[in-house]
């Protein structure tokens, strides 16, 4: 199966679970409530396959996958059989239509929490965040960070990994925080405070901007210079490359890791380069012309040099950069609460700090870049595929929430209106209403499909 199948199978897979949890909580607490369930539709449009439950509950799974809905009976909307008028949500108790309209994005959460409470039984690999290349004259040299670093507080929150590592440091920003970073320095501790100025904070929230931004990397795993795989007919093979080939240098600059040889490699298409290759005891000379190609990943960054290799052995961190939390049942609840939490007051923060200009407006993602990694996180196995639904959820979640009115948190400030003023809002308000948050929509989907076609098409 191509990558590009896979992606589209896995998305279809994730909507597909993410909406029907979301419209279970809908459904399940309306049942609980009293309310009248009419229909249970997973998709859109025509019926593909449909059945009446003994619960009198039509359920239906539409032929466009890419939402879903609960009907209550409700006198707004059609007319309602005498006796299940008591059942109506326009009839229904404010608080209790509240409750039915917060148990989607509810569902999303709690999907949220099960899924890292699987994770951690089952054990969340991590890295720890140590510092690797620090680039010269840039805020992180200026903080005084040296490659070996290892992260180990930001502020005073503990970070074990990398991805805690990154995502305090992102949260401090869009604060307008100094960056106060405890580091493990040899056999002691060391303080740095990476001032970012104000002009560049919003640069550093775009996709992709941290290490040219702030400076610095974390390590990465050594990886000879050795030849594996030969692409047949490439600029490589043609030039007399051999299986087992030690890369030793590039025009006289030596290498001995392979990123290294790819960067430079990528940054000269068209360009001839000689290369100083080691062969058994041999040393040789190899003229390479090396080809321009279009990076299927990154199209929009324009000719990529390429010729042809692919190295001989897979990079691997050493144990003791490895860092695996796993937890037994019980105690994999509270970090599963703590990290569904987290992620949530993020996303949360990133969407308010988006609306006052302090986040780049180039994190919102679309359809296509989320079938994306859905297809990646498939690819790397069930565990992280589990993990990217959990994201995914949450922030489906948090959507669902805003105060927009064609959704469910529009929907509740509409039901507390109506509380404040005794009365529903007119059917005027409510249909202008509905055209406003149509047109939010629209705005917000037309941003994330700008920003997809732009991150993956240039």
């Amino acid at each position: 199966m191509s990558f590009g199948l896979i992606q589209l199978a896995s998305f279809l897979v994730a909507i597909g679970v993410l909406i029907a949890a979301h419209e279970y909580g809908h459904f399940w607490v309306a049942r609980r409530l009293g309310f009248k369930v009419l229909k249970f539709s997973i998709g859109f449009g025509k019926a593909i396959a449909s059945r009446t439950g003994r619960d009198g509950v039509e359920y239906v799974i539409g032929v466009i996958p890419l939402g879903g809905y609960v009907k209550l009976a409700d006198e707004r909307e059609g007319e309602v059989a005498e006796a299940d008028l008591p059942r109506a949500f326009n009839r229904r108790p404010v608080w209790q239509r509240v409750l039915v309209l917060l148990a989607g994005a509810g569902a999303n959460f709690v999907f949220a929490i099960v899924a890292f409470w699987v994770l951690y039984m089952s054990g969340v690999p991590g890295l720890k965040p140590v510092v690797g290349e620090v680039k010269p004259a840039s805020i992180a040299a200026a903080a005084g960070l040296k490659g070996g670093d290892e992260i180990v507080a930001v502020g005073e929150r503990e970070v074990a990994t990398r991805e805690q590592a990154m995502l305090a440091m992102l949260s401090d920003v869009v604060d307008g925080a100094q960056l106060e970073l405890v580091l493990r320095r040899g056999g002691g501790r060391a303080l740095a405070t990476l001032i970012v100025p104000d002009d560049r904070r919003r640069a550093l929230t775009e996709p992709g901007a941290w290490a040219e931004g702030i400076g610095f990397s974390f390590t990465r795993p050594h990886l000879p210079v050795v030849v594996g795989k030969l692409v047949a007919g490439g600029p490589a093979a043609a030039a007399g490359l051999e299986p087992g080939d030690l890369v030793t240098a590039v025009d006289g600059r030596a290498v001995s890791d392979f990123l290294d040889f790819r960067n430079e490699i990528s940054g000269r298409p068209g360009a001839q380069v000689v290369l100083d290759i080691r062969r058994g005891t041999a040393e040789l000379k190899l003229p390479v012309t090396v080809r321009g190609e279009r990076d299927p990943n990154e199209p929009g960054k324009g000719l990529v040099g390429r010729i042809g290799i692919a190295p001989g052995s897979e990079a691997s961190f050493p144990p003791q950069m490895r860092v695996l939390e796993r937890h037994g049942p019980l105690g994999a609840i509270r970090p599963a609460l703590a990290e569904t939490w987290s992620k949530t007051a993020l996303t949360v923060k990133f969407l308010w700090r988006m609306l006052t200009g302090d986040v780049s407006l180039k994190n919102v993602s679309g359809p296509i870049s989320i079938a994306a990694y859905a297809g990646i996180s498939a690819l790397e196995g069930v565990t992280a595929f589990l993990g990217f639904l959990a994201i995914i959820s949450i922030s489906l979640g948090v959507l669902n929430l805003m105060p927009i009115p064609i959704l469910d948190g529009g929907q509740v400030v509409y039901q507390l209106v109506e509380a404040v003023k005794g009365a529903p809002l007119s059917p005027r308000s409510q249909a202008v209403g509905q055209q406003v948050g149509i047109v939010l929509l629209v705005l917000l989907m037309s941003l994330a499909f700008y920003n997809d076609l732009a991150r993956h098409f240039g």
